[in-house]
């Protein structure tokens, strides 16, 4: 089982988030929360083990763009997906480009999540 770091600036869709891994029932060891990239890099930094990175794309501080890439520019081949209701084909484009391996779109059910993450976690 591995861990799931969720880097997202709302708290309420981090609850959302978690509260959706936990219906998906996928196997997850823990649950790890970050308010901005700053806070996830930091979670990494920590040597916390993280299986896989769901990211919020708009954020203050540092977005989830940069954080893609400050994580892969740290050596982390950790999978990133992007977690956003930004639909823009050049936003996720960008996202893509910078290290992260996918995408899925605000708002999901449990069941998309799991059929998302389920060859990842």
């Amino acid at each position: 089982m591995k861990s799931v770091l969720i880097v997202e600036d709302s708290s309420t869709m981090r609850k959302i988030i978690a509260r959706s891994l936990r219906q998906a029932a996928l196997p997850v060891a823990e649950v790890l929360e970050a308010g901005d990239g700053y806070e996830g890099l930091s979670i990494l930094h920590s040597g916390t083990e993280v299986g896989v990175i769901l990211s919020d794309i708009n954020m203050p501080n540092m977005d989830g763009i940069e954080f893609v890439r400050q994580v892969r520019a740290g050596g982390y081949a950790v999978p990133i997906v992007m977690i956003t209701t930004e639909g823009g084909e050049d936003v996720i484009a960008e996202a893509l480009s910078s290290g992260a391996n996918s995408s899925i779109k605000k708002p999901f059910t449990p069941e998309q999540l799991h059929d998302h993450l389920a060859g990842l976690i």
